[in-house]
């Protein structure tokens, strides 16, 4: 039996899901714009077609809020089809990178000073895309949980039924203990690094949606 998030997360890491190769939060070029970006992308979306949308935008030099807010929605909706909903996607982009500029000025600005009402206003961003722009792009203390997530909690046995339970039982079980999981790192960064153990054990043990938990219930801290 999991107990709680910290014996979770520390089985996981036990196992060897916390990459020391990847980005030091997980998310591929954290603390940039490209994270909003792809944040919205994924939604509804395999990161693999998520990466091919996000170099289409790279080549054309639109990984930036003043340049996508500009940037013609028939071309933009284009090069983002490969993510899926390019329409909508698009158009949520646009609004977005308009609303960065006109009320926060840059991009900087908006990662030191956005709240997570002010994104979850924005059309097309709910809980889970908002707080993984602050954590992931803004560096602050927001824990991202997915279906993933839900998904892994479920075969465990816990009933959770809505995004703010599942984290919350994320949340609690971590609460002043987080230097017992990552030490050294600051609490937003430790989040990160859980929620992409939580990712990465997921997509290796799943079996169409279910999720294959022996490996974790097998293993030793």
């Amino acid at each position: 039996m999991i107990s709680d998030s910290l014996d979770l997360l520390s089985r996981l890491k036990s196992l060897g899901y916390d990459n020391p190769s990847r980005d030091p939060w997980w998310w591929p070029e954290s603390g940039t714009f490209t994270v909003v970006v792809g944040a919205i992308l994924t939604q509804n979306a395999n990161w693999e077609r998520v990466e091919i949308s996000l170099e289409n935008l790279r080549n054309e030099g639109l990984l930036s809020p003043e340049h996508l807010a500009e940037y013609p929605a028939a071309s933009l909706e284009g090069l983002i089809r490969p993510s899926g909903f390019h329409t909508a996607k698009g158009r949520n982009l646009r609004e977005l990178s308009r609303r960065v500029i006109e009320e926060f000025g840059s991009f900087e600005t908006f990662r030191e000073t956005v709240e997570r009402d002010w994104l979850l206003a924005r059309r097309g961003i709910g809980p889970e895309t908002a707080d993984a722009i602050l954590n992931y792009a803004c560096y602050r203390e927001a824990f991202v949980v997915d279906s993933y997530t839900a998904r892994l909690l479920e075969t465990l046995g816990y009933e959770l039924s809505n995004y703010d339970e599942v984290q919350a039982w994320m949340l609690e079980g971590l609460a002043g203990r987080e230097e017992e999981l990552f030490p050294g790192l600051p609490s937003a960064q430790v989040y990160a690094r859980a929620h992409g153990m939580v990712v990465e054990y997921c997509k290796v043990n799943r079996k169409g949606r279910a999720i294959v938990v022996e490996p974790l219930l097998n293993s030793q801290e």
